[in-house]
Order: structure tokens, then C-alpha cells, then sequence
């Protein structure tokens, strides 16, 4: 993809450039290295309250996580030797990426970054999942530290390009952020959350594993003859808060609320009840060889597609081990057919929910109308910030009775 690159109006103020410069973030962590060099500067507060490593993982015997929840977090110092620039021009693209993998959390993986981005990780036993934001020397960087690991090679990423003029004006305000949008930026500036849980995309059954079998992946340019079969069922794998905003064509909604009741929502819909474990409910028969020819006869051909493609790996793979044969979900989700998919072609109908500041994105992933609220996280439009429901920060109509 080609990377988009873009010119702010106004040159940032020299000092904030310097601050720029010499900014760090890294976990915090149990005390650490005062040893550890990242910048020759002059600090503005003590250099032990300023964090300077980032280490996802440890090998000591003591625990290097305190919580589950662990954040890079930003320290602003005046360099010694401020890096000059006059106007910038910052690619400030938004980076979502995972991978599913044997990955044991407890292995050694440590290294001292400069980072100037913001997002989030997951990291699980089975892989890690995450989108993060910032200049692309930055984003980069990232990326090839996590790929230094032979496990996460060929991190499946989908980009989106990020107009911090844009985002800065469409939010009311400016900010010294190194994206020019401070708390509105994707995310929040120079903070990342790395979380550690038992999977990257929780749908609650361990033996679905997208390791072992998936899906067929289908791409953007083919997907529009596929979901236009009737032969074909298209299930939304995604929940009620994004359905709501924008869907294909034709698509079946579920309706969940969350990932982990997709696998109910199945067995409901297409009559599974069969018991996993092979043992027969007292009193029925032995399942024939026919009986079982039939009921794969009976399962459907099946066209999935989330955000970005992660929860259909699950999805996919829950279906395959349920006895379904024709199992299709769309390679890069809806953020890649949007972005490769022309309007006038599209059976794209609404807007695309993501899980950061935009909110929604629209064909080409410009961003698009919603706006979030702050008391319950749905999209809201601008005739929702009509109703009598909303006040900023507090409700909306979707939550207002709860």
C-alpha cells in the first residue's frame, strides 16, 4: 500500500519539537535499570520516575508483571541535541496486526525501544493481536521487533492512514501530541496498554484453534460474487454495536453482544446439538454413517466476515470442527475491502465500527460520521446527539434507561 503522507499547517513550537525528540515510552516495570542510557539529556524530573524499557516478556524467576494491564507510558525530556525541523511531515498511519501461534508468555523477549506510538497488544498463548499508531519510522520499528520472533513472522496487518490536521479540526481542538490530536488522536498519545490474557480474541472454547485449521480465505475482488449466491449464508461474525452502523448486503446479524455467545448463536441457528464428546444422549441409537452424511448435507456454505479477520480465524475454525465443509471468510475483513473495493462497486451499505478514537470508517478507511459515547462505548449518530437521551459523557439513547 502506498503510504500517504501529510503536511501540517502550522510548524509545532521549537520547544515541543524538543520535547518530541527526546520522548520515551516503556513498561513499568519493578526497578528499573537507572543504568539504562536511552537519551543523553537534561531530564525535567528525576530519571527513576521515568521508565525506560520496553520487554514484553521475562525469564526471571521474579514476576516482571505486577497486573494484567501494563502501560507505555511517555517521559518528555529536553535533549541536549534537538533534532532541527522546520515544517513535518508526518505518515501517521494506524497499523491493526495479529498472528495465532504457539506463544507461551513466559519466554525471554526483552529489548530497549524509542517509541513514539500508541494503541494497544494483546498477547495470549496463542498469538498476540494488536493496533497501534504513530509516525511510520516509529510503527515500523514496532513491527520488526515483534517479527524478530520467528513464531510471529508474518503478522497478518491491515493499515489505515490518519490526517492529524484532519482529526485535530474534526474534534474542535489542537494539542501538542506528536499527531497533533492529543486525547483525539486514534488513540491515546504515546500510551500503549499491553494486556496479557488467555486469548487474543476471547470466544471462550479452547479447543477451537485457528493453528490447527481455518477457513477458506476469499479476497476483496472476490468476495462480492461469493455473498451474491443465494446458495450462500454471509453471517456477520461481528456484535450488535457494530451491525448496527453498517453491514453487507444480505447478511445475517447474530446479534451477539459479545464473541463468546457466537458459538450458542450456531448451534441454535443451524440445529446443532449434537454432543461433542460422541457419547449419545440414554435411549437414542448409535448415528449411522448415512445419518451423518446427511446432516453435513444439510450444513450450509458459509461466507463470514468481521473487522479485520481475526474473529473470523475463530469463527471458521469453530465451524469446521462442528462438521461444516464450505467454511469462507474474507481475507483482510471489511477495513481491506474497503480499502480496495470502489464505492460504486461495493455491497458495503453503512459505515465500519473500529475499535479506536475515528470510531467508524467509510470506503477508502476515511473516517467516518459517529462519534462514541463515553457512558456505554456505542456509536452514536448525529441525530442521536438529537435525542433527549444524550448528554455528552453521560448517555446516549442507547443507554440512557440502563
Amino acid at each position: 500500500m502506498v503510504a500517504v503522507a501529510h503536511v501540517c499547517m502550522h510548524p509545532p513550537h521549537p520547544l515541543l519539537l524538543y520535547r518530541r525528540a527526546a520522548s520515551a515510552a516503556a513498561l513499568r516495570i519493578p526497578n528499573p535499570n537507572p543504568s539504562l542510557a536511552v537519551f543523553q539529556t537534561t531530564m525535567t524530573k528525576p530519571y527513576s520516575e521515568i521508565p525506560s524499557k520496553f520487554s514484553l516478556f521475562s525469564d526471571s524467576s521474579q514476576p516482571l508483571f505486577d497486573s494484567q494491564s501494563l502501560a507505555l507510558s511517555k517521559s518528555f525530556a529536553t535533549s541536549s541535541n534537538p533534532i532541527s525541523i522546520g515544517v513535518e511531515i508526518l505518515e501517521c498511519p494506524v497499523v491493526s496486526f495479529y498472528k495465532f501461534a504457539d506463544f507461551p508468555v513466559a519466554e525471554a523477549v526483552e529489548r530497549t525501544l524509542l517509541l513514539r506510538v500508541s494503541g494497544g497488544i494483546i498477547l495470549a498463548p496463542e498469538g498476540i493481536n494488536g493496533s497501534i499508531c504513530g509516525t511510520r519510522d516509529a510503527v515500523e520499528e514496532v513491527l520488526a521487533f515483534i517479527q524478530a520472533d520467528d513464531r510471529l513472522k508474518g503478522l497478518r496487518r491491515i493499515e489505515s492512514p490518519v490526517s492529524p490536521e484532519e482529526e485535530a479540526i474534526h474534534h474542535g481542538h489542537m494539542s501538542s501530541s506528536p499527531l497533533a490530536a492529543g486525547e483525539d488522536a486514534p488513540f491515546r498519545w504515546d500510551h500503549v496498554r499491553v494486556k496479557l490474557k488467555k486469548e487474543i480474541v476471547t470466544l471462550g472454547m479452547p479447543s477451537v484453534s485457528p493453528i490447527e485449521r481455518v477457513g477458506t480465505y476469499v479476497g476483496p475482488k472476490e468476495w462480492n460474487e461469493l455473498i451474491s449466491d443465494p446458495d450462500t449464508v454471509v453471517i456477520d461474525v461481528r456484535n450488535d454495536y457494530e451491525t448496527r452502523i453498517g453491514k453487507f448486503k444480505g447478511a445475517v446479524d447474530p446479534c451477539t453482544t459479545a464473541f463468546r455467545e457466537f458459538p450458542s448463536w450456531v448451534d441454535e441457528r443451524f440445529k446443532l446439538n449434537q454432543p461433542d464428546d460422541g457419547v449419545e444422549p440414554a435411549g437414542s441409537t448409535q448415528t449411522t454413517a448415512d445419518q451423518i452424511e446427511e446432516m453435513n448435507n444439510k450444513m450450509p456454505r458459509v461466507a463470514m466476515y468481521c473487522t479485520g479477520g481475526i474473529r473470523c480465524e475463530k469463527a471458521s475454525s469453530f465451524l469446521l470442527s462442528k462438521g461444516f465443509k464450505e467454511v469462507y471468510h474474507l481475507q483482510g475483513g471489511i477495513l481491506k475491502y474497503l480499502e480496495e473495493v470502489p464505492k460504486n462497486k461495493s455491497l458495503w451499505e453503512g459505515e465500519c465500527f473500529v475499535f479506536d478514537k475515528r470510531v467508524s470508517v467509510e470506503h477508502g478507511l476515511v473516517q467516518g460520521n459517529y462519534k462514541l459515547c463515553y457512558g456505554c462505548k456505542q456509536p452514536v449518530s448525529d441525530a442521536d446527539m438529537e435525542a433527549p437521551e444524550w448528554e455528552y459523557g453521560v448517555s446516549c439513547p442507547y443507554c440512557y434507561s440502563s
